[in-house]
């Protein structure tokens, strides 16, 4: 749904009244993000929105309705002072425009920390809140060497995972997206963490404040933690669980998917090896993280248009003056990691990112996989006779559909990274199935 018709976003509002209208009229019973913008839309104003809201309410079969009224906004906005916070509005320069990806834009954030962090490059990294230590571990590394390749690092500050990022990443900020009010410290065993966060870091939230967080509030949480990264990256998700809720959100937004393995036996990686079957990237390290992202360059927006012919002489990856640019499709990309040599080719190269890109705008697109469709190895696929018994699923000795039908995924968690980018089915073909996607034996 269009929440605006043009493609510019509504104006921020410039007078003090301008702004205490917007509150109310987000505040105000049964309007929502999306029922805002559309009054915004019709009405032009918030003041002229918040005058006609009675009547459309009547017309809605809602008698005796009445406005969020001004005594409960100005409440709002004298705890957020004493708080130490500050709201901003959709279209100030300080309200991070990534956001505007979403499809709900949150109208209005209110911060409590330093506000420019926000202005960086970001990474988000979620979890499950029963870790195991390994996880634990590998949340605590890729925070830390994210943060030393120039990223800042995005979660929901709950306990595991979260936990963990938030407080390898301290030193260089970071970014908790609150599910309650940017005040409402939940878990309270984070609640030393929230307040070391502010040194060097910002809280978000939506919320009012002062609301403590329910469940319904963390799926509206997840959405802005995908929205404000360039990529997501999952560290143990079970199978039905927030983070894959976060997942499907990046993926909506265009946002780079990976996720990090775990043991078939582990309840707690179930939903990451779901994500890498269906197409996400496998993260080992944050080399695998970084080699899946654009290059961040010296200075951020600029870019170089000089002629072609002017970097001849320089390394590939790189123009005469050391900066990054953009690589030829057949080169790849110097992308040098902290401590390290030269990015190798493959995962970080721009053919594969740009298909990678591809796919999470239209799930439906195939990912670049070996021997699949949309693979860019030349080995040909296995053929065989139409009736020999690899393509035969009871001479195989192993169950399989019957030709031609889908194979029906885990329900929630089949998020359409490929195949017929319906949830929760896909038509996988490649080594272990023929075109119909049968099974057949491997090694003969």
């Amino acid at each position: 749904m269009e929440l605006h018709p043009s493609t510019h976003p509504p104006l921020p509002p410039t007078t003090e009244d301008e702004r205490l209208s917007w509150l109310r009229l987000l505040r105000s019973y049964r309007v929502g993000i999306s029922t805002f913008y559309r009054l915004l839309n019709d009405h032009g104003t918030a003041r002229a929105a918040l005058d006609a809201l009675p009547e459309i309410a009547a017309q809605a079969g809602v008698p005796d309705y009445r406005i969020c009224p001004e005594g409960v906004v100005t409440a709002e906005l004298r705890a957020g002072r004493a708080a130490g916070a500050r709201l901003i509005y959709l279209g100030t320069p300080d309200y991070p425009m990534q956001l505007l990806d979403l499809a709900d834009p949150p109208p209005m954030l209110w911060l409590m920390g330093r506000a420019e962090v926000l202005k960086r490059p970001m990474i988000a990294i979620v979890g499950a809140r029963n870790a195991s230590s390994l996880g634990l571990r590998m949340a605590r590394g890729l925070a830390e060497d994210l943060a030393a390749g120039g990223y800042v690092v995005v979660s929901g500050l709950a306990r595991g995972i979260d936990a963990a990022a938030h407080q390898a990443s301290l030193a260089t900020g970071g970014v908790a997206v609150m599910a309650g009010g940017v005040d409402a410290l939940y878990p309270a065993e984070n609640a030393a963490l929230a307040e070391s966060l502010l040194d060097s870091g910002v809280r978000v939230s939506e919320m009012p404040m002062g609301l403590q967080p329910q469940a319904r509030h963390f799926p509206r949480r997840n959405r802005i933690i995908a929205g404000l990264g360039r990529a997501l990256v999952v560290v143990e998700a079970a199978a039905k669980s927030g983070s894959l809720l976060t997942a499907r959100a990046a993926l909506d937004q265009g946002r780079e998917v990976l996720a990090v393995p775990g043991h078939p036996f582990d309840a707690r990686a179930a939903g990451c090896n779901m994500l890498i079957r269906d197409g996400a990237l496998l993260v080992r390290s944050a080399r695998d993280v970084l080699d899946a992202l654009p290059a961040l360059s010296a200075q951020q927006g600029e870019f170089d248009l000089r002629a072609p012919d002017a970097d001849q002489d320089a390394p590939p990856g790189r123009n005469t003056s050391g900066q990054h640019v953009l690589c030829h499709p057949g080169q790849p990309p110097a992308r040098p990691f902290p401590g390290q040599g030269p990015a190798r080719s493959g995962a970080g190269s721009p053919q594969s990112s740009g298909n990678r890109a591809a796919s999470h705008r239209n799930p439906g697109a195939s990912w670049p996989r070996p021997h699949g469709r949309g693979s860019a190895d030349p080995r040909p696929r296995p053929r065989t006779a139409p009736g020999h018994a690899r393509n035969h699923p009871v001479r195989a000795g192993r169950p399989s559909a019957a030709p031609g039908r889908r194979i029906a995924g885990p329900g929630p968690v089949g998020l359409g990274l490929r195949g017929s980018g319906r949830e929760g089915s896909f038509k996988p073909e490649g080594p272990g199935r023929n075109s119909k996607g049968s099974l057949w034996q491997r090694g003969q």
